[in-house]
């Protein structure tokens, strides 16, 4: 089978088996997400959800949290690990929006990478669910799963993942078939077990489990 004929493939079976899958990171405001997406580096979207509670109870919207000293950010953030360095990109990128974007949130690639902290990971999950734009999230998840899939051969890098997937993946399904790369992967085709195949969706179709037979 070919890659797009199988991404075509993953792409129906996956919208039937996670209908409603949805960005895990709570969120009511765009630059609440760009918080939520860079704490969420080395921790599980769950603690991130828990831990913002916290910090937006004490600075609760873009100015406030531009405003606030570092050290303060970083004793609230510090759950999350990392707290130092995401505590300055924290307060870098809010002061960003305030003083260059006046308070906005950028809805362009190019724009999105200028903030502090902020990579192609975090721009393509605000381009795709903040402003509905075509993006495509090459978390751990997605990298894993496309690789055993066979949708990408051996390839690890993020950004040459994205490529990839850019040539085999309509432009308007590949938001949502991260998400549901993560429900997948966090669900049956696991990082920290064998992946649960005789429950997968895909498993017909799957590289990783027809090498088996």
């Amino acid at each position: 089978m070919e890659k797009h004929e199988l991404a075509l493939q993953v792409i129906r079976r996956l919208r039937d088996a996670y209908p409603d899958a949805d960005c895990t990171l709570d969120y009511d405001q765009a630059w609440k997400l760009l918080v939520s997406v860079r704490l969420a580096a080395q921790c599980t979207d769950a603690r991130v959800n828990i831990v913002v509670q916290d910090l937006y109870a004490r600075y609760p919207t873009m100015e406030a949290l531009a405003d606030a000293p570092v050290e303060d950010i970083e004793r609230i953030v510090h759950p999350c690990g990392l707290g130092n360095s995401k505590a300055r990109d924290i307060s870098a990128c809010m002061k960003m929006l305030r003083d260059t974007f006046h308070g906005r949130v950028p809805d362009t690639m190019e724009e999105l990478l200028t903030l502090p902290g902020v990579g192609r990971k975090s721009a393509n999950l605000v381009l795709g669910d903040v402003f509905g734009k075509p993006a495509i999230v090459t978390d751990t998840h997605c990298i894993r799963l496309c690789n055993r899939i066979g949708l990408v051969d051996h390839i690890k890098e993020p950004a040459k993942v994205e490529k990839a997937l850019w040539k085999i993946v309509p432009p308007e399904e590949g938001n949502a078939l991260c998400h549901r790369f993560v429900e997948h992967g966090r669900a049956v085709c696991t990082a920290r077990t064998n992946p649960y195949c005789e429950q997968c969706c895909l498993a017909d179709v799957c590289e990783k489990h027809l090498e088996k037979f």
